[in-house]
C-alpha cells in the first residue's frame, strides 16, 4: 500500500477470466449501494475498436494512441466509444482475445489508468441514487496497480476446467455453437498471457484475500465477501 487516501472507499475484486469476479463485484455494488467499475470492459472496448479500425494488437504505440483518443462511456452493461454502441460486441470471443493482447502493452495500460482511477472520484462525487459513496472495481490489477490503497482486496480464483465449463455454458445459452475443448484451450492461453505479461501481471496483491470459487455458488462467494466487508467496517 502507498498510503494515498482514496476519495471514496474501494473494494477490488481481481482474478482470472471466468472466475466469477464480475458477478461478485456487481452483486457487492448492488448490496452496498456503491458504484461499479468493470475494468475489463475498458480493454474490451479498445479491442473492439482496434478490430473495427484495423489497428494491429501487436502495435503498442498505435493501440496506446487509439486508447488515448477514444471517448469511452460505460454504464451498467452498456458500453460506447466515440458514439458507437459496443454493448454486445465487447462480449464476443474475438474481442476478448484482442483485449487480452492489448492489455499486455504497458503504454495501453498507462493510457487508461487515469480513467480507471477517476472512477473513485466519480463514486465520491456522484454515488448511485439511494446509495453511498464507494466503488467496487473488478479486473486483473485493481488491487496491485490501480487501487493499491483499497480498503478490501479480493482475489477470486477457480480451476481452469471449472472456468471453461462456466464460459461454455454461457456461450451455449447465447445460442452459440462452441467446443468445450477449445474454450478450455482459450482459457489456458489467456491465463498464460495475463500471468506472463511484463506490465501488471495477473497475481494477488500481497494483502488480498484469496477465495477459490471452484466448488462454490455465487451465493456462497457473495456471503463470504460480505463477511469480509463487515469485518473491515465497510457496511
Amino acid at each position: 500500500m502507498t498510503g494515498r487516501r482514496l476519495p471514496a472507499p474501494v473494494i477490488c475484486v481481481d482474478g482470472p477470466s471466468g472466475s466469477g469476479k464480475g458477478s461478485l463485484a456487481t452483486a457487492l455494488a448492488e448490496r452496498l449501494g456503491w458504484r461499479y467499475l468493470e475494468s475489463g470492459a475498458l480493454y474490451r472496448v479498445i479491442g473492439a475498436m482496434a478490430l473495427e479500425r484495423g489497428v494491429a494488437t501487436d502495435d503498442e504505440a498505435a493501440l496506446a494512441s487509439l486508447a488515448q483518443g477514444l471517448d469511452i462511456e460505460l454504464a451498467g452493461e452498456g458500453a460506447q466509444a466515440d458514439g458507437i454502441d459496443l454493448t454486445e460486441r465487447i462480449r464476443d470471443e474475438d474481442v476478448a482475445a484482442a483485449a487480452s493482447e492489448a492489455a499486455r502493452h504497458p503504454q495501453v495500460r498507462q493510457a487508461i489508468l487515469t480513467q480507471q482511477r477517476r472512477a473513485a472520484e466519480t463514486a465520491a462525487a456522484e454515488p448511485p441514487a439511494e446509495g453511498t459513496p464507494g466503488l467496487v472495481a473488478d479486473g486483473r490489477d485493481m488491487g496491485t496497480v490501480v487501487f493499491p490503497d483499497a480498503e478490501l482486496k479480493i482475489f477470486l480464483d477457480a480451476s481452469a476446467e471449472e472456468r471453461a465449463q462456466r464460459r461454455y455454458k454461457q456461450l451455449r445459452n447465447k445460442g452459440m455453437t462452441v467446443n468445450l475443448r477449445n474454450v478450455l484451450a482459450n482459457i489456458r492461453d489467456r491465463d498464460a498471457r495475463d500471468k506472463g505479461r511484463a506490465a501488471s501481471p495477473l497475481q494477488p496483491a500481497s494483502d488480498a484475500v484469496i477465495i477459490d470459487s471452484t466448488d462454490m455458488t455465487i451465493t456462497d462467494v457473495l456471503r463470504q465477501a460480505l463477511a469480509l466487508v463487515r469485518e473491515r467496517g465497510l457496511a
